[in-house]
């Protein structure tokens, strides 16, 4: 699992240990933290293998698949801040298309040609038709999610040139919330990208108050709607998605070659105003919200049509918005500074 310290990957290799995978972690640890899989680790009652490697390495990322001889990879690992995208563009498409080049070229060199991709709903682009299927028409505005585009393209067409191969792309949401336990979850380097943990660090008194932007678009309270999807139901998605593809999966198939895309959501959408209220009710604290103008690019609503994931994956999200927030409290409050202070 390359990225496999990051928040989805941790959560993911839970998942992966629970139903007896064995796993070898690849990440640089330039986004991510050693302690995590450690936690890991004691979540699941036995040690993770971590390889300290970046994937625009070719050299170690062969060197790693050699030794580790996957059945499967599942990859994570990638640059994933929109704004930073927009500002650092050649960065962004060297680590996450030239990485998953190098990954397809290790994968194809030691005989394993199953894999797993970590893609994005920011595949859609500006779609407004919602809810969005597999079939939506695809595109992006930012490089971060071209990058994505470009790196689904790319194993399509690997797919498409080698019947060995099997792709899954699974198309995630919005994740959020935390392992149960409070012993793993997000832990943003800096200012959080994404909505979630930045309300987890106001209500636990490390930033001062929330930024709503725009609160005039076409919603019931005026907020942006997204469709929230609970981490771990996500990292289920990753071991339904394996199955599949290596047989096993819903319909008791001889696992299925080609390149797949299923989306991973939950088919309902929450507007901000909700996501801090259920928030508030999780904490028991307040959360001081200023509203500012819109951004530009963000579209009213966004969510998806999960039935294909659940007609061919048996997988279907079953956490609650209020179970979210409820996990990611548990998660901050116990770790306030994230994984720092171990």
């Amino acid at each position: 699992m390359t990225g496999g310290a990051g928040y989805i990957g941790s959560h993911t290799v839970v998942e992966l240990l629970a139903q007896g995978h064995e796993v070898v972690v690849l990440d640089d640890l330039s986004n991510a933290s050693a302690e995590a899989l450690r936690r890991v680790g004691e979540i699941a009652g036995r040690d993770v293998e971590l390889l300290e490697v970046d994937v625009t390495d070719e050299a170690a990322v062969l060197a790693a698949l050699e030794r580790a001889r996957p059945e499967a990879v599942v990859h994570f690992a990638a640059l994933k801040a929109v704004g930073e995208s927009v500002e650092q563009p050649e960065r962004y498409y060297r680590t996450n298309v030239g990485g998953t080049l190098n990954l397809v070229r290790a994968m194809d060199a030691v005989g394993c040609r199953t894999l797993v991709f970590s893609s994005s709903a920011t595949v859609y682009g500006a779609a407004t038709q919602m809810p969005l299927t597999e079939d939506s028409p695809l595109g992006a505005t930012n490089p971060y999610g071209w990058t994505k585009f470009v790196v689904e393209q790319v194993l399509r067409d690997v797919a498409a040139s080698d019947e060995r191969w099997g792709v899954a792309l699974l198309r995630y949401f919005n994740p959020v919330g935390a392992h149960p336990s409070g012993r793993i979850g997000e832990d943003p380097r800096g200012v959080p990208n994404n909505l979630v943990p930045f309300i987890a660090q106001v209500a636990v008194g490390r930033r001062e108050q929330l930024t709503i932007f725009g609160d005039d678009f076409d919603t019931p309270d005026g907020t942006g709607v997204r469709d929230y999807i609970h981490v771990v139901d996500l990292a289920e998605g990753h071991v339904a998605a394996l199955a599949k593809l290596a047989g096993g999966g819903a319909d008791g198939d001889g696992g299925v070659r080609g390149a797949h895309a299923w989306n991973l959501g939950t088919g309902t959408g929450s507007s901000v105003r909700q996501v801090v209220a259920a928030f508030e009710r999780a904490s028991g604290r307040e959360v001081p919200v200023r509203v500012a103008p819109r951004r530009a690019g963000d579209v009213a609503t966004s969510y998806a049509n999960p039935a294909r994931a659940r007609d061919e994956l048996g997988w279907v999200a079953r956490r609650s918005l209020d179970e979210m927030c409820e996990d990611t409290w548990r998660w901050q409050s116990g770790n306030p500074q994230g994984y720092a202070a171990s």
